[in-house]
């Protein structure tokens, strides 16, 4: 097969040359063209996915020049997905922000055996499934990468995005192109009009080696793991640089419509028809014991792998039961990553100390002697809390066991006291912040001693931290370091402090000179312009990240109107909890709170959807987004079918019987036995006047609604 291969591809070249000579037409030119392209394309598929040759280097050289001059000399037959095209192209001058056509949620994390189970209880109770059913799972081994989304359309990649925070991502479609594992073309016949594919960029450890000693030879700081190096080179401005530093790409999974695959396992297999590289070590596990079995092999066998991998991702196969299982505001319920055990080093402890963060949270943390842990050099974990403390009974100059939580941040794990010195240094629980000396405090619901100074320089500098983060106001300049200088020469006390900043003053500070401070200046005054949704995270309200921001943004359409919702109302947004509705209304009782977003409207900040601006008749639309009720009894005040409109208008349902799916039960007078199986499956209950409270809340236009004011009190 090889040498049929490599006699008809020297024909095509030896064709090639002497219809070259004899001045070849542009139909032949461009036949010839597509002719190689295919060619060189099965090559590289055969090489990089099947792990196969069909044929030698000199004969792929030899077509790829050809093609190359092919394209150099006629340049009206230039093609974006050439295989010549991959080598890269002109750097870029930055990244876009582009919104994801399917979010890239997280996955859960389960740290033992007895946390997958419980995982696979909770979806057997969502599914209402007794404990003896089976379920069908799809297990893979979790590649220590970078995740991307893939766009196609018509079977060619138009776009390459980075995860970013799951909603949106940056545009690196020309790094993308670089990685021959991700086909520019796919290998289908009747491609979807749209095919989007999730997967994992990956830098294996002989090439993260290579990589590392030429950065070695030239100087040059070293990369951390190979999970730094490939999320660095993605970002890389040069195409050319990524395209010589060989990164891989497994896919992992699909979104098209009117495909007909019905599961994980199926959907795998159609990746490999496509042409995308899969890691060949999945499994359909009928069992979550089988699924058990695979994680204990692979928690050995993995270190033979040439890649890095933290774990196993377990999917439930079935597409029907992930559609019912849905997702949580951060996780898919379907899917679970079962994390391999955190690699554990011993170290000296040298110091414990306390640091007050933004929300004026002290966290002990100890200091000791620099070991290396997964990759990286550390030199501080963390202790969590007191009780955390007391519970190790941990001590200066104590050899304790450490290893990364999470495989991200470094925590004490146990003192081997056997290794206690005779003569140890005890310290003494902090009663005064360290950095402002105010009087600690202790909330009884909490383990955490905080500082509840606001003027505490500690949460001050966190607060402008996140202020100025990328997801919030995106302050190009306003780093730790000027933060610090910003707070010690008294210039700024607060946010709103930023926008009165004086250029000399600034200008004067140490490591600032006029260009710095001009464009510190400038990027603070840009940030006027962010969005409702990034001025609400960066308030740094507790409990509100980024995604929760969102929704509530979509469902309150300026700052006014969210300052006076209660706390009924925040809840019924699907993807609010308690805590995060109880934040957003303490919030708003804070007397200063209040003074800070009057600073900032006259300032000149945009409060609110700038698309939707005040027009209360669009607030709350979908408030009841995706929620199911159940009206029994009959109401004084509306209609039922006046009822169920309302419900509707605002993206719920009305359905007759009562299930574990129902939200809600508005119980009318008279109520039937609706009212008594909602209580055996602990369905929340509303009077008619607790419901209308609700929808005046979302300021819904109905007269009767605003006719019943006694009522509704």
């Amino acid at each position: 097969m090889l040498r049929y291969v490599e006699s008809y591809l020297f024909n095509t070249v030896t064709t090639v040359t002497t219809l070259k000579d004899g001045k070849m037409n542009n139909s032949n030119i461009q036949k010839t063209i597509i002719k190689l392209r295919k060619q060189l394309q099965q090559a590289n598929y055969a090489y990089h996915v099947l792990n196969e040759s069909i044929m030698e280097d000199s004969v792929y050289d030899q077509l790829y020049r050809k093609l190359y001059t092919l394209e150099q000399e006629n340049p009206n037959f230039s093609n974006s997905n050439s295989v010549t095209q991959r080598v890269g192209e002109k750097p870029a001058l930055h990244f876009t922000s582009v919104k994801h056509n399917i979010t890239l949620y997280s996955l859960e994390n389960a740290f033992n055996l007895d946390e997958l189970e419980a995982w696979k209880s909770r979806c057997q109770k969502y599914l209402g499934l007794q404990t003896n059913e089976s379920i069908e799972y799809v297990a893979e081994l979790k590649i220590d990468g970078s995740a991307i989304s893939l766009t196609y359309k018509n079977g060619l990649l138009v776009r390459g995005l980075t995860r970013g925070d799951g909603v949106t991502g940056e545009d690196i479609t020309q790094n993308i192109r670089t990685i021959f594992s991700i086909p520019l073309r796919l290998n289908l016949d009747n491609p979807p009009d749209i095919l989007n594919i999730n997967g994992e960029v990956f830098l294996p450890f002989d090439e993260f080696t290579r990589i590392n000693e030429q950065k070695k030879k030239e100087g040059k700081i070293l990369f951390a793991n190979p999970r730094n190096a490939a999320a660095g080179t993605l970002r890389q401005l040069d195409s050319k640089i990524v395209s010589k530093r060989r990164l891989q790409f497994f896919a992992y999974s699909l979104y098209a419509d009117n495909l007909n695959i019905e599961n994980q396992w199926n959907s795998l297999k159609f990746l490999q028809k496509c042409g995308f590289l899969v890691n060949p070590y999945y499994r359909l596990c009928k069992s979550l014991e089988t699924v058990t079995n695979y994680f204990n092999e692979w928690k050995s066998a993995k270190k033979h792998l040439p890649y890095m991998t933290d774990g196993i991702v377990v999917k439930i196969n079935s597409y029907s039961l992930q559609h019912k299982l849905g997702f949580t505001q951060r996780f898919p319920r379907w899917a679970i990553a079962l994390k391999y055990p955190a690699e554990e080093v011993s170290t000296i402890i040298i110091d414990i100390i306390f640091n007050t963060g933004r929300t004026g949270a002290v966290t002990p943390m100890a200091v000791m002697k620099p070991v290396l842990l997964g990759g990286t050099v550390v030199r501080k974990a963390t202790l969590h809390n007191i009780e955390r403390i007391s519970q190790l009974g941990i001590c200066i100059g104590d050899t304790v066991v450490v290893r990364k939580a999470g495989e991200i941040i470094p925590e004490v794990v146990r003192v081997l006291k056997t290794l206690r010195p005779f003569k140890i240094k005890t310290f003494q629980i902090p009663e005064r912040c360290t950095r402002c000396n105010h009087i600690l405090t202790s909330l009884s619901n909490e383990v955490v001693i905080r500082c509840i100074n606001n003027s505490c320089p500690a949460i001050l500098k966190g607060t402008l931290v996140h202020w100025a983060s990328r997801d919030a106001l995106d302050i190009c300049g306003l780093g730790e370091k000027i933060i610090d200088l910003l707070i010690s020469t008294n210039l700024v006390n607060s946010i709103s402090d930023l926008y009165y900043l004086d250029f000399q003053k600034v200008s004067s500070l140490e490591r600032m000179g006029k260009k710095s401070a001009e464009n510190l200046i400038k990027s603070i005054e840009r940030s006027k312009d962010k969005s409702w949704t990034q001025i609400l995270y960066g308030l740094g309200i507790h409990h509100i990240g980024y995604t929760t921001a969102m929704l509530l943004t979509e469902n309150f359409s300026s700052v006014k109107h969210l300052s006076k919702a209660s706390h009924d109302s925040l809840m019924t947004i699907k993807g609010i909890g308690k805590e995060a509705a109880q934040s957003i209304v303490d919030w708003f009782l804070i007397e200063e709170n209040g003074k800070l977003i009057n600073k900032l409207n006259n300032i000149g900040f945009v409060l609110e959807d700038k698309k939707s601006g005040l027009d209360e008749s669009k607030l709350s639309k979908h408030q009841f987004l995706n929620m199911t009720f159940v009206i029994t009894g009959s109401l004084n005040t509306l209609k039922r079918n006046e009822a169920k409109d309302l419900i509707k208008e605002l993206g719920g349902k009305v359905v007759n019987s009562v299930t574990k799916k129902t939200n809600y039960i508005i119980v009318g007078n008279n109520p039937g036995s609706k009212l008594s199986e909602g209580a055996k499956l602990n369905i929340i209950q509303l009077n008619e006047a607790e419901f209308l409270k609700i929808l005046k809340d979302t300021n819904i236009k109905n007269d009767k609604i605003h006719k019943n004011q006694e009522y509704i009190k």
